[in-house]
């Protein structure tokens, strides 16, 4: 009877729902979707994504610096450093000192400095300047080049590592060489398997992972034409992880509700179109929530963070798009069999979800005790923060060293640690010997000198060499104590810059940011709970809740990253992207099990309505949580540290939270609160959106 009735209003007033499963609709809506596609990737295939860039604010002192060393003359060439030591770790010989003599032709011909010695005789370095490209790709070129003609002349028994700067940069752009398609076919790889499971079809599988995959490449390259045309620089591989962890989320909800209504009805369009209006609404709240969260990161101050927000909240529009209007028709052309060889049919298992359900009466009967067990197990994870820091160092950054890191940590043994990146002030040359002058009487400072003055004689760059090795935090105060020392002289305008006093700047800039972005982003999440709740009670809670499983992820990342890969600290960028991504998509398995709860609830009340929500969503929000911490996990196999760290931390934050903050938590706290929670709104018949 039911059926018949949604049927003959579908045949009265053609819902779009109708249309996109109808046997010519479908049809019709898969050749659009392949022509404006197809049109797409014709139109934007040459555009490539642009790197990111800029680790300090635009405003900040070491940014302005940067942007003054480029008016002085050589400014695209820079030194980098060739560090020589003796396989054996002993003391250099005449014969071996000779052979470097010889080799400053090859590193750099008239432009090279003689081998430096360092004081215990065991190590050498030499200056080699390098034309440095317009990013760390270019460079990367370059200093790849000068480490072939290095190997070719090396002499016998020396170790030669090329370090500073340049090479730095050129190192980490070298690292991701292909990273990105590794990172491509780890995803798709982990997805592939994990829809296997849980589909338990050898078939159903294919259908949203090439309409995911779709979207995904598309996504890339409409996000590398915005970023040409707005000139940001973003991590494509985050944008991918995002789309494909939530494009697939989105595919599971929906999909999961369609074998639900096929076990109603013998009409396999039908149950597909019903699954589509129960489905969508949550599916749009919850990607509303995660993009305007990530577009909150437009108001970041470090560009890096900032050029992401746009270009992943286009992905994930993209996956909207294809999960709510190219996957129905797909799924509608192929029809039920497609879940062969377990093909739900009408009065089949109409009990969903046992085990779910058994859990969630289990919670119901004992809420107060749940939620007391909940928070306790969150508390545990948070206090994985005690001691943790925030800041990690050159040698830190990545997972597996470079050379430069390397030939940094030979060259600190040996000589002062910041010989590899010096620090630069730039300053009025009227009053430039004075500049030196003091800067010198800076602890930790081992000399200060001129290194070049601009075209007109205005400027004079003065280079600092410290005693402290890059990054560490002594070397982070003795940026502010040079800074507090040189700003106070009369008419020199000094200005403190360099690599370190970068890093100074972007703590700043960051820890600024995380204050400004994470009460915004829980701001969103909070509006769209109440435009999808018409209740301020429930929000409020919920959100609470989603904040007490952040921290907590946070924490016990950060833990984690301690003890087992011995990593005392976390990057700059972490603490901003982890709490963003994981409130916003904590907030997806809010949204997808309240929307389904309220609906229940104005059927059979609150607590019944919590248990059949659990009952019927617990399998696809944990198949759900499961994906999207694998595909988070998937950043691991890239070599910098930052993207490790925050898949292991979204990582474990989704299973958390899809295993016991929505299993348990906010069950316990819906039975709790009771009708209340839905105030001041009031629970009304849900009609056609019931689940009967």
């Amino acid at each position: 009877m039911t059926d018949f009735l949604v049927r003959a209003r579908s045949t009265a007033r053609p819902h779009l729902a109708d249309r996109l499963t109808s046997r010519r609709g479908a049809w019709l809506a898969l050749g659009l979707a392949v022509m404006v596609m197809g049109s797409l990737f014709g139109l934007l295939g040459g555009v490539e994504a642009q790197n990111q860039s800029g680790q300090a604010p635009v405003g900040s002192e070491s940014t302005q610096v940067s942007g003054l060393l480029e008016e002085f003359p050589d400014a695209d060439r820079q030194s980098v450093l060739v560090v020589a030591s003796r396989a054996d770790g002993g003391e250099l010989s005449e014969g071996d000192l000779e052979g470097l003599v010889e080799l400053v032709p090859v590193i750099g011909g008239t432009g090279a400095t003689a081998p430096m010695v360092s004081e215990d005789g065991r190590a050498a370095v030499l200056a080699a300047p390098i034309t440095v490209g317009a990013d760390d790709a270019e460079t990367a070129g370059a200093i790849k080049r000068l480490r072939t003609d290095i190997a070719a002349s090396a002499p016998d028994g020396l170790t030669l590592q090329v370090t500073g700067g340049p090479a730095f940069g050129a190192d980490m752009a070298a690292a991701f060489e292909g990273a990105d398609v590794t990172l491509l076919l780890v995803t798709v790889l982990i997805v592939a398997l994990l829809l296997i499971i849980t589909y338990r079809s050898p078939v159903l599988w294919l259908i949203p992972l090439i309409v995911v995959a779709v979207a995904d490449a598309l996504a890339g390259r409409v996000t590398a034409a915005a970023g040409a045309q707005w000139d940001f620089g973003f991590d494509a591989g985050i944008v991918s992880v995002l789309v494909f962890g939530a494009g697939t989320n989105y595919a599971l909800l929906l999909i999961s509700r369609y074998r639900e209504e096929l076990q109603r009805t013998e009409d396999d369009r039908l149950a597909l179109s019903t699954a589509w209006r129960r489905t969508a609404l949550a599916i749009l709240a919850s990607n509303l929530t995660v993009v305007l969260a990530l577009l909150t990161l437009v108001l970041a101050t470090i560009p890096m963070t900032r050029g992401l927000g746009v270009p992943a909240a286009i992905g994930l529009l993209i996956a909207l798009v294809a999960v709510l209007f190219v996957l129905p028709p797909a799924l509608a052309v192929c029809g039920r069999g497609l879940f062969w060889p377990f093909v739900p049919r009408p009065g089949e298992s109409r009990d969903q979800g046992r085990v779910w359900r058994g859990v969630a009466s289990w919670v119901v009967k004992r809420p107060a005790r749940s939620l007391l067990g909940g928070l306790a197990l969150l508390a545990v994870m948070a206090a994985g923060l005690s001691g943790t820091s925030v800041g990690l160092d050159q040698l830190e950054k990545f997972r597996v060293q470079s050379e430069s890191a390397v030939g940094l940590d030979t060259l600190s043994a040996h000589f002062p640690p910041g010989e590899a990146q010096p620090v630069y002030i730039v300053a009025d040359s009227t009053a430039a010997a004075e500049v030196a002058t003091v800067v010198g009487d800076v602890a930790g400072v081992v000399r200060a000198q001129p290194a070049g003055v601009t075209d007109d004689g205005s400027s004079t760059k003065i280079m600092v060499t410290s005693d402290y090795s890059p990054g560490t935090e002594r070397s982070l105060d003795q940026i502010t104590d040079l800074r507090e020392a040189v700003h106070p002289i009369a008419g020199a305008d000094a200005l403190v810059g360099g690599a370190v006093a970068t890093e100074l700047d972007a703590a700043a800039g960051s820890e600024r940011d995380l204050l400004l972005i994470a009460p915004l982003v829980l701001a969103v999440s909070f509006l769209v709970l109440l435009v999808l709740l018409r209740s301020l009670v429930a929000p409020g809670l919920l959100l609470l809740v989603n904040l007490a499983s952040a921290v907590a992820a946070i924490g016990a990342g950060a833990w984690l990253s301690r003890v087992l890969f011995d990593q005392q600290a976390l990057d700059l960028q972490v603490p901003i992207l982890a709490f963003l991504f994981l409130v916003a998509l904590g907030i997806d398995y809010t949204i997808f099990l309240v929307h389904r709860a309220r609906a229940e609830a104005a059927r059979l009340g609150t607590r019944a309505g919590v248990v059949e929500a659990v009952a019927h969503t617990g399998g696809v929000i944990t198949s759900a949580g499961i994906v999207l911490a694998g595909v988070f996990a998937a950043l691991g196999v890239l070599p910098l540290v930052t993207l490790g760290q925050l898949g292991l931390i979204v990582g474990v934050g989704v299973l958390v939270d899809t295993l016991v903050v929505r299993t348990v938590i906010v069950p316990a706290i819906f039975v709790l609160v009771g009708d209340r929670i839905w105030w001041p709104g009031r629970l009304q018949p849900a009609g056609g959106e019931s689940s009967t």
